[in-house]
């Protein structure tokens, strides 16, 4: 058989299968209009845009030039914005900036947001939201709202570069976590951290409903396959408004939606940054504790006295807008040192338990006296207490002077004056660091001094009080708090006040008059 080759029909063949082939390009013209105006995009209109802001970037990279001003233009924009963070922080946030460890997490935290944010913001999600939102909210919680507000901004226009987001957008952002990190403040329930995600939400609502008006343009998840299947129907059949309000309640609900995620990693936030919020403080302070219990079982007087130290303290903070409840938390657990030998502590030694330190050197006395504070830190570190806590225990005697037994080893028996280093006899400190430790250790000397009173009159406990504070303040235990005159004074009236009501007298009965 011979076969011959017919060069009329193959190429008709070839050309009715090329015809039956659809179109694999579409040629656009510089100027060409991709979507209407007046017309809803719809998934194939955004697919469009997206493969011309795609293809925008490429042309960039392959102009060297080009590629290199835009790269250097973005580093520059970054070090200008980690120089400013930085500055910052060693202004108003030395202590994290001078721990390695501090920095270093936080330097974490922000490159893990970055790429979720960058993740999630992609045509199928757009939930960059989420990540920023609970960004803001961990700052908030860890550090000054101020400093919050500052780095939840940074990081968000980090992301708004990243992925090319317009001012429109970023404003939207920016509403979103300044709003949350304004109605952020102290933690006393759980459930207040989804009011404030529902509130942020409502805020982000109304300002992607104005921002989209005045853009003329709807921002959000709209117009995406995900919202085509939930709602049975292609966006592109649905008009301005639809669109308009399906964005916005997108982005509201994305911003309750990290109110709830941080409901359940607040305590994962708590043990990673080392902060303690209300919620925790209140669990902490428990009387149920063991340190507590085995507190009141060993040593009762010190129990008490610890139990009256938090009364006055928690007013006396407040009065000055320091955080009371962790005064009192860290009054409860300031003196669980003394359990280790409650006997040779003043407020056990009632009933028949006999004055141990009378047999004692006062060398000897002062060591047994200054080790509570040691012992107390470690039986708190052994019970994992936050170094927060742990801080009011080192804290709240500062490098003061154990004056009875510092005049009494400066008396020989013969009532002679002796030579005796005044520094052997302080307490070794730190001075305390924060306010609520110098309200701490007012209140622990108010408290112990008052006992001591025989007639504890209000002009008398008065007097007391600001002897005590002026002692301490020329003593220079205050220097490194940062507590000024005014707070000091606001803080003894306000000792005074609490300790005149708790020693308050009473008018005597006929027969406790008669006896």
């Amino acid at each position: 058989v011979t076969l011959t080759y017919n060069a009329p029909l193959s190429k008709q063949q070839r050309e009715t299968q090329r015809s039956q082939v659809a179109t694999q390009f579409k040629r656009y013209h510089p100027g060409q209009m991709l979507s209407p105006a007046t017309q809803s995009l719809g998934v194939v209109d955004i697919q469009l845009l997206r493969q011309e802001y795609d293809q925008i970037v490429s042309g960039r990279a392959a102009h060297y030039e080009q590629a290199l001003g835009y790269g250097l233009a973005n580093y520059g924009m970054y070090l200008a914005l980690f120089t400013l963070c930085g500055v910052y922080l060693a202004v108003y946030e030395p202590s994290l900036v001078n721990h390695t460890k501090s920095l270093v997490r936080l330097l974490a935290l922000v490159i893990i947001v970055v790429i979720l944010a960058t993740a999630t913001s992609t045509d199928t999600w757009r939930a960059e939201l989420i990540p920023l939102v609970m960004f803001t909210m961990v700052m908030t919680i860890c550090y000054r709202r101020d400093a919050a507000l500052l780095l939840s901004s940074t990081v968000a226009l980090i992301v708004a570069v990243a992925t090319g987001s317009t001012l429109a957008e970023y404003i939207i952002v920016i509403s979103a976590i300044t709003s949350t990190a304004l109605l952020l403040g102290r933690l006393r329930s759980r459930l207040r951290l989804i009011v404030i995600g529902f509130g942020g939400g409502l805020i982000t609502l109304a300002t992607t409903l104005g921002v989209s008006i005045l853009a003329g343009q709807t921002f959000g998840s709209t117009g995406l396959d995900f919202w085509d299947q939930l709602l049975g129907s292609s966006a592109v059949d649905a008009n301005y408004i639809t669109n308009l309000l399906q964005g916005a309640a997108w982005y509201g609900f994305c911003v309750c939606l990290a109110g709830f995620f941080m409901t359940g990693l607040l305590p994962i936030i708590e043990w990673a940054f080392g902060v303690q919020t209300d919620i925790s403080l209140m669990e902490l302070g428990d009387p149920a504790h063991p340190l507590l219990t085995e507190l009141q079982r060993r040593a009762p007087g010190t129990f008490m006295h610890s139990l009256n130290v938090a009364t006055l303290s928690e007013p006396a903070a407040e009065a000055i807008g320091a955080n009371g409840l962790l005064c009192r938390v860290g009054a409860y657990f300031h003196d669980i040192g003394k359990m280790i030998k409650p006997e040779y502590f003043a407020e056990n030694q009632g009933g028949d338990v006999d004055n141990r330190h009378e047999s004692l050197l006062p060398s000897m006395s002062r060591l047994v006296i200054i080790s509570h504070v040691k012992d107390g830190a470690d039986l708190g570190r052994k019970h994992h207490l936050p170094e927060s806590i742990i801080d009011f225990i080192m804290q709240h005697h500062g490098t003061t002077l154990v004056e009875y037994f510092y005049h009494q080893a400066k008396t020989s028996e013969n009532g002679e004056a002796e030579e005796v280093d005044e520094a052997d006899y302080r307490y070794d400190g730190p001075r305390p660091q924060t306010r609520e430790a110098a309200v701490l250790m007012l209140a622990d000397a108010v408290e112990s001094a008052c006992r001591s009173l025989d007639d504890p009159a209000p002009a008398r406990i008065e007097h007391l009080v600001r002897e005590l504070a002026m002692k301490r303040l020329l003593d220079g235990q205050f220097d490194e708090c940062g507590l000024t005159l005014r707070e000091l004074s606001i803080i003894q009236t306000s000792l005074i006040k609490t300790e005149t009501a708790l020693l308050h007298n009473r008018v005597k009965y006929p027969d406790q008059a008669t006896a």
